[in-house]
């Protein structure tokens, strides 16, 4: 099953949505044609960024991110959760958004919410899974 960051929330879900400002415009900066298109490394540098809030380290590090493509200037960002009721899933869909649309020469961003292969500490970097004591 694959939701994307756009996915309107059930009726009752009492997760946390990310903020949106008042005039409803995304907190993003505007697309600038004049800047080359990204690329995966870019993409990956700004989601080493996104952390997620109750384990403090990063989406990439945690092993979250499934895959990264770019065509041009749209960027396709496949990501997990630790787990289907992770209630930070809503904030961390966010920000990766709000991350990868912040890089220069970003256009169309789409975030994927994947579960397969079901994410498990496996997938976490081995530096800092040793670090955790995994």
């Amino acid at each position: 099953m694959e939701l994307s960051s756009s996915t309107p929330i059930p009726p009752g879900d009492s997760r946390p949505v990310p903020a949106v400002p008042a005039d409803g415009a995304p907190d993003v900066p505007a697309f600038d044609a004049s800047e080359p298109p990204p690329t995966v490394d870019q993409v990956k540098m700004a989601l080493r960024r996104v952390k997620d809030p109750d384990l403090n380290l990063n989406i990439i590090d945690l092993g979250l991110v499934y895959d990264i493509a770019v065509d041009d200037r749209a960027v396709k960002v496949d990501m997990s959760l630790t787990s289907p009721a992770c209630p930070s899933g809503p904030q961390l869909m966010g920000d990766a958004e709000r991350a990868t649309r912040a890089i220069p020469g970003v256009g169309e961003v789409t975030v994927n919410l994947v579960w397969s292969p079901l994410w498990s500490p496996d997938r976490i970097e081995p530096r800092v899974r040793a670090y955790l004591g995994f």
